[in-house]
């Protein structure tokens, strides 16, 4: 009868036409918190990840873990499946890391984050992490996105190397269409003609991705400079301009790192960090997240 018939998918929203998203901020005004263990990402409270990019065993990560919690970190982070640019370079612990990482993070009661390569390794990772990580080179692979729409974990989804923020977001969609609401986005720097830093921050992408989704917004400083004595102006920055938190590089002895020790901060500088962000914060309404609300970095160690 010349309509359209009932059972035809529903026009394709364009580009740019994303109020018709559920990634869009119109579809949850309020915004959305999510759950990692006992800590709540996406309100008032600011949520710092820290941690060695890559297990390479028990001490180091016990190491790590004690310095980045006493200083007052609230989520572990470590990978233990790296995908990296070259073939022969190291590639993580695997399973046995995995392990590793979550007995760091019990004992010193800290959700932990991970970062998963593919729909084969979900039902380890959904078994031992409280965040999932989708690194910038998947945030466009689109079967381990749509795995983690049936996910029961929360997931992070870094920015892509050269995705637009058009493309980030709809990153995203694919993960909210498969019914995992629990997703946080995180800016972690963006490849431009720059050849002094490793990528270029940002920022804007974080107050623009706070006002056109609903969805918590982290920030990765260590990957988005690659430069230790950045990290901290940097992390002040995005505190300053929106961002729900920080996802950080923290090493006890960055010099023998097998991933990224040359964008890796000490745990003194780490403390150094958290002792500074708390004004930062307190100028834009914002506290370091705590269970029971505002506190000082010193009440915390």
């Amino acid at each position: 009868m010349g309509g359209e018939r009932p059972d035809e998918p529903a026009p394709a929203v364009s580009g740019r036409d994303t109020k018709a998203l559920k990634v869009h901020r119109a579809s949850r005004p309020e915004g959305t918190r999510v759950r990692a263990g006992a800590v709540e990402i996406g309100g008032p409270g600011f949520v710092v990840m820290a941690g060695p990019c890559a297990v390479e065993g028990s001490e180091q990560v016990e190491r790590a873990a004690a310095a980045v919690a006493s200083a007052g970190a609230h989520v572990l982070r470590g990978g233990v499946f790296k995908p990296r640019t070259s073939p022969y370079a190291f590639q993580g612990m695997g399973e046995p890391g995995l392990h590793v990482l979550a007995e760091a993070g019990r004992r010193h009661g800290m959700p932990i984050i991970s970062e998963v390569m593919e729909p084969a390794q979900l039902p380890l990772m959904e078994e031992s992490t409280d965040i999932l990580q989708v690194g910038a080179r998947n945030m466009q692979n689109y079967s381990l996105l749509r795995a983690l729409g049936k996910a029961r974990k929360p997931v992070l989804l870094k920015r892509g190397l050269s995705a637009t923020l058009q493309e980030w977001l709809l990153a995203a969609e694919y993960i909210l269409d498969g019914g995992n609401e629990q997703v946080m986005l995180c800016e972690r720097g963006i490849r431009t003609f720059e050849t002094e830093l490793r990528n270029t921050l940002d920022l804007a992408a974080v107050a623009w991705a706070k006002q056109r989704s609903h969805l918590p917004v982290i920030v990765d400083p260590s990957h988005a400079t690659g430069v230790p004595e950045l990290i901290l102006p940097m992390s002040l920055a995005a505190a300053a301009a929106g961002a729900d938190g920080l996802l950080i590089e923290v090493h006890p002895r960055p010099e023998q790192a097998m991933c990224d020790g040359h964008q890796a901060l000490t745990p003194e500088r780490f403390q150094t960090l958290m002792r500074r962000l708390p004004a930062v914060l307190g100028a834009v309404d914002r506290h370091l997240w705590r269970p029971d609300g505002p506190a000082q970095v010193a009440r915390a160690r």
